[in-house]
């Protein structure tokens, strides 16, 4: 039995979903542990391609759980479309494979007004949301404010909670928003619409995977976002409202006791990110769009631009600390092919000093990247499939960087399809 957390090292984005996909084939279990539907998992395998923003990434492969744990922001209408679209391309979904913790608590339509009516007040300081309601959602469930999915099963308990929940939410949406009020037949219509769609595929999936732990299954955890978007320990308050780090997956997943024996940190070949907040290494003008065009970057849920830029070793090393990686998958290698020189941000110069640490959020924004070069390889790498295929070049960035985040990069990923990666 192994357990496993893949996580993110930077802003998210990274290349999970792909990494998931991947290493499923050796795991009995996939575990979605925190998030919800504002980001999104790029998975292309032999069942087409797939942009992934609820379903774990291990749903692709027979004969693997899938569960969305307790610690997941669950908007059954998002969810709902999501599960009608991969089923359209082929893919089974069944309560046997995918299971809904019924302690994982409703995404309710208010959530996604209050998300969209905050960011307009904010105007020019706003928090760059994808306004999928996650920051009020999560508000709510600390505040004790949110309805379970079990809840679902039991509709006249629900029916009365609802009621309570409406009469508090309605007082923040007309008096501090000036917005519509919710009535009781607008929210129990979609609650039954789209609450009665997931129904079946609630239950207790924190037995289910304490039993698959006697058993001596193995389970992956799968997060979302990264390091740097963590509320804790990210670029506050430019961060998502839940924890990616590892140490969370037991927490979220709903299997508390659970032991994460391997930690796989996913880190692009270079920096991408969406939304506000300081990007210490970031390029704009042409260097920027030539990046941007060469690696697809536009986000997965939004279709917004990301922001780009060199790798940065700095934020990368921190990541790695935090997620307390045992290894990398750095993905997307090949897109760096068009280069003739290859940039790393190194390290920062913060207020006349050189520095190698991570600063405190506050003053992040006043560092400044300072980059390096290194040769370029010129050439497509995307069919190596061994570690010699690869240009000199291209083996002394990789080395460059692992030996610079203090991490070993045990896989290589130089495509997008399941098979295009590089074992070390």
């Amino acid at each position: 039995m192994a357990n496993c957390a893949i996580v993110g090292i930077n802003w998210g984005d990274e290349g999970k979903g792909r990494m998931v996909d991947l290493v499923t084939e050796d795991y009995d279990v996939v575990v979605r542990y925190q998030g919800g539907g504002n980001a999104g998992h790029t998975v292309m395998n032999e069942k087409g391609k797939f942009a992934l923003h609820l379903l774990p990434s291990g749903i692709f492969r027979d004969g693997v759980v899938n569960i969305l744990g307790n610690g997941v922001a669950l908007d059954c209408e998002n969810l709902w479309t999501e599960m009608e679209d991969v089923r359209s391309k082929g893919v089974a979904l069944t309560p046997e494979n995918l299971k809904i913790s019924d302690r994982a608590s409703l995404l309710l339509p208010w959530h996604r007004d209050l998300d969209a009516l905050e960011e307009g007040r904010l105007k020019d300081k706003k928090y760059g949301s994808t306004r999928q309601g996650i920051a009020p959602f999560y508000s709510d469930k600390y505040q004790k404010k949110t309805v379970m999915a079990g809840e679902l099963l039991y509709p006249q308990h629900l029916k009365a909670h609802l009621a309570d929940l409406l009469e508090w939410k309605n007082l923040t949406l007309t008096g501090v928003y000036g917005a519509e009020p919710y009535t009781m037949e607008q929210l129990w219509a979609w609650v039954e619409e789209f609450g009665g769609k997931i129904r079946p595929y609630i239950c207790d999936t924190g037995a289910f995977l304490r039993k698959a732990n006697a058993q001596g299954k193995n389970i992956l955890f799968e997060a979302q976002l990264g390091a740097l978007r963590d509320l804790d320990y990210g670029i506050y308050p430019y961060t998502t409202s839940s924890n990616p780090v590892a140490a969370y997956a037991p927490i979220g997943s709903g299997f508390p006791a659970a032991k994460i024996d391997q930690v796989i940190g996913v880190v692009k070949a270079y920096s991408s990110c969406v939304g506000e907040g300081p990007f210490t290494c970031e390029w704009f003008g042409e260097d920027a769009e030539k990046l941007r065009e060469a690696g697809a970057e536009y986000g997965a849920k939004t279709g917004r631009p990301r922001r780009v830029g060199p790798i940065d070793i700095v934020a990368t090393r921190y990541g790695v600390e935090t997620q307390a990686a045992t290894s990398i998958a750095l993905t997307k290698l090949d897109v760096l092919s068009y280069l003739d020189k290859i940039p790393v941000c190194a390290h920062y110069e913060l207020h006349g000093e050189i520095i190698d640490y991570f600063p405190f959020p506050a003053v992040l924004d006043e560092a400044k990247p300072m980059v390096e070069y290194m040769e370029g390889w010129k050439c497509d790498i995307s069919g190596a499939r061994t570690w010699e295929d690869l240009p000199q070049a291209a083996r002394s960035y990789v080395e460059y960087i692992e030996q610079a985040i203090g991490c070993h990069i045990g896989y290589v990923s130089v495509g997008p399809e399941r098979d295009a990666i590089i074992l070390r």
